[in-house]
């Protein structure tokens, strides 16, 4: 018998059932606009009707060491919701109405029902955001990787009016920041997680006072995605600037979208800090600074309006489902503070 790509690790009819399996989930994310289904070599997606300058808007990430403790947890349902949050959050910050969004799901050894479980959730994250999944890679990489492991990453595109997009450069000092309420660590930080957990010798499946669910299942709250509220909030009030709270925590991403010669004050106590931070921070020592560097600390998106609509935007908000405080302004001293 001859040699087969079967016998290096690589089962392209596993492949192909895969593909069979999660073809309903990618259909419930379709847009109008999109021309092509699953299968192609490359898919096709008109722009929207209505704009007169449209800009296309692109942005990738993926969901971190996050999918570790999926693995672990043997809960793979949620880790594509945060994959497509990651990016899509990153759309909405100028201001642009994401379109679609491609995945890319590597694995050791193809598990089907892991790898449907996994698309399951993008396509749910796809469809919280209102963009279409419309196509995506799986691939196998024996001897890279090991059976059991696998990763998910994702990339979307998304479509902002030229004279509609929020860049920043209207803020101005005064001007009052808004944060919107995380659903916990969301997709970073997991690395400093995964290190407490081990260091502690802390398991996942742990239950902590304080928490309902084991340890794991916390961690695993799946990312909010902001972008139907957001879009809805920059309708109703003026929008000057968008910070989504990833990687480096307020301290790092607000100064990102601030005129140089401003910065940010936030009042500490204008804001509930979710309590898995404190049980990390408490657990291994982490000093404040290095939190709030780190992690969301409970805000994974901030918002900037004239003070007068600050108002206006945290009911706006709240209607939309979105629990958001004023917790600062803006400042003409640079950098990020935190008042206490």
């Amino acid at each position: 018998m001859s040699l087969t790509y079967r016998d290096s690790g690589v089962n392209i009819d596993a492949g192909n059932e895969f593909v069979r399996r999660i073809a309903p989930y990618t259909a419930s994310t379709r847009r109008p606009e999109v021309l092509s289904s699953i299968g192609g070599f490359g898919a096709l997606c008109d722009l929207p009707g209505g704009y007169r300058r449209p800009v296309l808007v692109s942005s990738t990430d993926g969901a971190g060491t996050k999918v570790m403790i999926s693995q672990f947890m043997d809960k793979h349902d949620t880790i594509g919701i945060d994959a497509v949050a990651m990016c899509v959050n990153d759309l909405v910050v100028v201001g642009a109405e994401p379109l679609f969004f491609l995945d890319y799901f590597v694995t050791g050894k193809l598990d089907i029902n892991v790898g449907a479980a996994v698309i399951a959730g993008v396509a749910e994250g796809c469809r919280q955001a209102g963009c279409s999944l419309i196509g995506g890679e799986t691939a196998e990489h024996p001897g890279h990787m090991e059976a059991g492991s696998c990763d998910i990453a994702g990339f979307s595109v998304g479509v902002v009016e030229h004279d509609q997009i929020i860049d920043g450069r209207s803020i101005q000092k005064g001007d009052a920041i808004i944060g919107m309420a995380s659903t916990g660590v969301h997709s970073n930080g997991f690395s400093l997680v995964r290190k407490i957990m081990k260091d502690h010798r802390l398991s996942y499946e742990d239950y902590v006072a304080g928490f309902r669910k084991p340890l794991g299942e916390v961690l695993l709250t799946p990312t909010q995605i902001y972008v139907k509220p957001v879009l809805g909030l920059i309708k109703e009030v003026e929008v000057r600037g968008l910070a989504h709270i990833t990687g480096g925590g307020l301290t790092e991403n607000v100064p990102r979208i601030l005129p140089e010669g401003n910065g940010a004050v936030f009042n500490l106590p204008s804001w509930p800090v979710p309590p898995i931070f404190g049980f990390l921070a408490n657990t291994a020592g982490v000093d404040e600074a290095e939190m709030f560097r780190t992690f969301n600390m409970g805000l994974g998106m901030v918002a900037v309006v004239p003070e007068k609509q600050a108002v206006k935007a945290v009911s706006f908000l709240a209607e939309a489902g979105i629990n958001a405080w004023v917790v600062g302004e803006i400042t003409d001293l640079p950098g990020v503070t935190y008042r206490k």
